[in-house]
Parts: structure tokens; sequence; C-alpha cells
């Protein structure tokens, strides 16, 4: 018989799938087609269909090292696949295609290293042994991939295409930003982290005496910048397609990142008087400078 938890995971699964696939049925209209298919419901298709198959990989073996580095290739190999086939490369295009390519890169090498490193991700300690939750984090991946790229995606098989304009050079400033942000928070703290007097401390310095979680702020921002970039290209139901930082944000707020590093820094400092303190006065995702005083 299965259990109520297992049943709730399938519910969840299911609401992955179907939300996922009515968003790409109402963003792939006016994109290229391959045969009679509009080409994003193929990808679409693809980015689901890979993390199936590493998913039973992930479970056979009771391993989450290419988690992270599965989901970076599929961000690779979807935009080079659409900007292959994709019939005007025009510059939106061609910035797209870097940007993406350039932080699935370094993200997915950064995370992939990280974990070889350490032997383990704290996510999976509790679901790597459970099916039903194990797939549901694939999936969750893949719904991850689909709407994170879907702007970007458009962009490239888009039937019709425009100038950049300043709209678009703005995107791609955003982008940067956030770009810089996240890789000088992760770089803060991997060499803090491998300064042997830090075994035992929390970060709380650079980037990290602003907000808890820097790396995760210049994800969002960067997803915000691709956004930008592709808002001209976008019409009607593909402006569905701009919930992709959105989305970003309320996955790592409040599902897969924030609650997962809070708990486990809880456990660990809890009752460090120095951590609760910084906990009370540094902003989880928005920097001080952006708070309104009261």
């Amino acid at each position: 018989m299965i259990r109520k938890d297992k049943i709730k995971f399938l519910g969840y699964l299911f609401l992955i799938l179907l939300v996922s696939f009515f968003f790409t049925l109402l963003i792939s209209p006016n994109t290229i087609k391959i045969g009679f298919i509009p080409s994003i419901i193929i990808f679409s298709g693809i980015i689901f269909l890979v993390q199936w198959v590493f998913f039973i990989h992930s479970y056979l073996l009771n391993s989450e090292y290419y988690f992270d580095l599965v989901g970076s290739m599929t961000f690779i190999s979807i935009i080079i696949s659409a900007f292959l086939i994709s019939d005007i490369k025009d510059f939106r295009s061609m910035v797209l295609f870097f940007i993406v390519i350039v932080w699935a890169i370094r993200l997915g090498s950064f995370l992939f290293f990280r974990i070889r490193l350490k032997g383990f991700d704290n996510r999976f300690s509790s679901i790597k042994n459970d099916f039903f939750k194990l797939f549901f984090v694939w999936n969750l991946q893949g719904m991850w991939i689909l709407f994170s790229i879907s702007p970007a995606l458009i962009s490239l098989l888009s039937e019709a295409k425009n100038s950049m304009g300043i709209l678009g050079y703005v995107g791609i400033l955003v982008w940067a930003l956030g770009f810089l942000i996240e890789i000088i928070a992760d770089y803060q703290k991997m060499i803090f982290r491998s300064k042997k007097e830090n075994e035992k401390n929390f970060i709380n310095s650079g980037f990290w005496a602003w907000v808890r979680h820097p790396n995760y702020l210049g994800e969002i921002i960067l997803w915000f910048g691709v956004s930008i970039i592709s808002f001209p290209v976008l019409i009607g139901w593909q402006f569905l397609s701009l919930l992709s930082p959105i989305f970003v944000a309320i996955l790592l707020i409040k599902i897969s990142g924030v609650p997962i590093l809070e708990e486990n820094n809880k456990n660990r400092w809890g009752d460090n008087p120095e951590y609760l303190t910084y906990i009370k006065n540094t902003p989880m995702i928005i920097p001080r400078i952006l708070k309104i005083k009261k």
C-alpha cells in the first residue's frame, strides 16, 4: 500500500508535469516547427526525458554526484540545438546563446567539483533512497530548466526578429551584474571554507555581510537580465515566460535552496550568539541598502 507521503509526492509530480505541459503549449505558437510540431514542444520533452534517464542512473547507483552537472548540460545542449536550427541568428540570439552557455558552464562545473570534493550533497541526504521523492526532485529540475530557459528559447526560435534596442542592452547589464554577484559570492565562500581556521565558523564577510545568500541573489538577478533581453520578441502567451526569474526566486527561497541551508546552519550554529545576531541583522536575499527603514 502506498503511504500518504508517497501519494503527496505523486500529486506534486503530476502538478509539475501538468503545469509544464500547458506552459509549453502556451508559449509555443509563432516559433520554428520541426515537421509540424513547434520546436519548443520537442525541446520541452527532451528536457524532461534527459532528467528521467539520469534519475534511473541516480537511483540505481544511489548517487547525487551528477544532478547539477546534468542540469547544466541540459541547458547547454538545448540552447546549442535551438541556436543551430534558428533561421535568423541575429545579435539578440547570439547574446542569449553566449550568456546561457557561459552561465551553465560556470555554475555546472563549480557545483560538480564542489560535490566531488565534499563527497555528498545535503539536499539529497534524506531522499536519494526514496524512489518517489528522488523522481520528484529530478522532475522539479526539469521544470526549473524549462521555465528558466524559456525566454531565451523563444527568442532563438521565434519567427519574428527585431533589433536589440536600449532594453536589450539594459538586460545585458542586468545579467552581467547578477553573474558577477554570483561568482564573486561563490569565490568568497570557497576561499573562506578553504582556510582551516574557518572549519567551524560561518561566513559573514564580503557579500555575505550584506545578505545571507548573495549567490542566490545573483542567480535571480541574472535571469531577470535574460528576461529583459528577450522581452521585445515575446508576443501573446509567450509573456508567461517572464515568470522565469520569479520561478527561480520561489524555487531558491522557498523550496530547494534557502530552507535547506538555513536549517543546516541553524543545526550547526543555532546556539552561537554571533550567528543569531548575524541572521537577525542580515537580510536573507535583499541587501540592506534596499530595505525601507521604518
